[in-house]
């Protein structure tokens, strides 16, 4: 392999698909990037097994193509401490390949390619749509944090694609909390899901650029490829059968409260801190045109309470939730007001953002209440 090319490009191709690489891994050659030069691309690709990372980058020149395992550290860690400039990067025959720059020269050892493994893709039954860019990236936004860390229930721990002819929705729960974001800008011709495990998830939020515009998903029954701009990622799907979601969203309830998202978040992490700290319970107490949102911890005699203006309508209620979660539905939505509905005392409540609520396009979260 030799090759030409900018030293910033290369290093921005290398740290595209890093997230990928093991820290450490029971296949020591997965800690390296596998590098593909084919005429003047340069395809690089990192891989844990589970998530693959594959990027191209177009070189200077190419002289001799090739394909080696290089380090990834070492790679990334020599790249950082370079101006731009042009790289001048060629093979031996003593398994080491060397890095010529404007003022110096460094030589890393390299792996044949034979000895990574093959990247697995989707079969010839796999399922193509298309989505656009910041849906997506505002739908994983809006559910990640929901997802559980549940060794049981495996399909917890990943966001549900739940793909219809006429619209898509992104759903994750931790059993204690729901939450749902529909986009009509995704259809299918026939209804089809998929799993995916909040990783892949998380590095797809943090890699999808914001002048990117559409995001091409493949998916059969064990893999994801997601194809946009010059990436690639191929990832394993989580195995199983995600609970029937729908079934728990309420329909009817009647108890509506209007507020803003901000008064009430910051109001709920004042009152919080005399919460008590192993249960987090805090209470609502609704009436007519008011919300007082109380807490105490018995055992250290403390106790806060703070009453709010609101529009309420419905009949007067308390009804107790854990603080975190509420704390984060509220802190993960970008809307001014929200609309909570509510049964009893007893049944989940729904939240979702005041100009969304008859939207198509739409967010709702489902809370779980607990004993006061």
């Amino acid at each position: 392999m030799k090759l030409i090319v900018s030293s910033s490009e290369l290093l921005k191709g290398v740290l595209a698909v890093s997230k990928a690489v093991p820290t450490k891994s029971a296949t020591p050659i997965l800690e390296n990037f596998l590098f593909n030069l084919k005429g003047n691309v340069l395809e690089i690709t990192a891989s844990d097994s589970e998530l693959t990372l594959r990027t191209q980058i177009e070189v200077e020149s190419a002289a001799e193509e090739g394909m080696i395992a290089v380090p990834a550290k070492h790679m990334m860690d020599l790249l950082r401490e370079l101006p731009d400039q042009p790289l001048s990067i060629s093979t031996s025959g003593d398994s080491s390949f060397e890095c010529r720059w404007t003022s110096g020269t460094s030589t890393l050892p390299y792996f044949p390619a034979e000895d990574y493994p093959p990247i697995t893709g989707t079969d010839e039954n796999a399922l193509t749509v298309e989505f656009p860019a910041q849906s997506l990236v505002e739908g994983i936004s809006s559910t990640i944090y929901a997802t559980a860390d549940d060794e049981m229930r495996p399909t917890m721990n990943g966001i549900y694609f739940d793909i219809d002819t006429d619209s898509t929705t992104l759903v994750a729960s931790d059993s204690h909390k729901l939450i749902c974001y529909t986009t009509k800008d995704v259809k299918a011709s026939e209804k089809s899901s998929f799993i995916l495990h909040k990783k892949p998830a998380g590095i797809l939020k943090s890699i999808i650029g914001k002048e990117t515009e559409t995001v091409v998903i493949s998916f059969d029954s064990k893999n994801a490829v997601f194809k946009f701009d010059q990436t690639e990622v191929i990832c394993r799907l989580v195995i199983g059968k995600y609970p029937k979601y729908r079934d728990v969203i309420p329909q009817n309830n009647s108890n509506i409260l209007r507020i803003n998202r901000l008064q009430l978040l910051n109001t709920v992490r004042r009152v919080s801190v005399c919460a008590n700290k192993a249960s987090n319970h805090i209470k609502f107490d609704l009436q007519s045109g008011s919300l007082e949102i109380s807490a105490q911890d018995l055992g250290f005699s403390i106790a806060a309470y703070e009453k709010i203006q609101c529009q309420y309508d419905g009949d007067s209620l308390s009804i107790g939730f854990k603080s975190p979660f509420i704390i984060e539905i509220l802190s993960n939505m970008g809307c001014d007001e929200i609309v909570m509905k509510f049964m009893d005392s007893k049944r989940a409540a729904l939240i979702v953002p005041a100009e969304d609520e008859q939207d198509s396009e739409k967010i709702c979260g489902i809370l779980m209440p607990i004993m006061i």
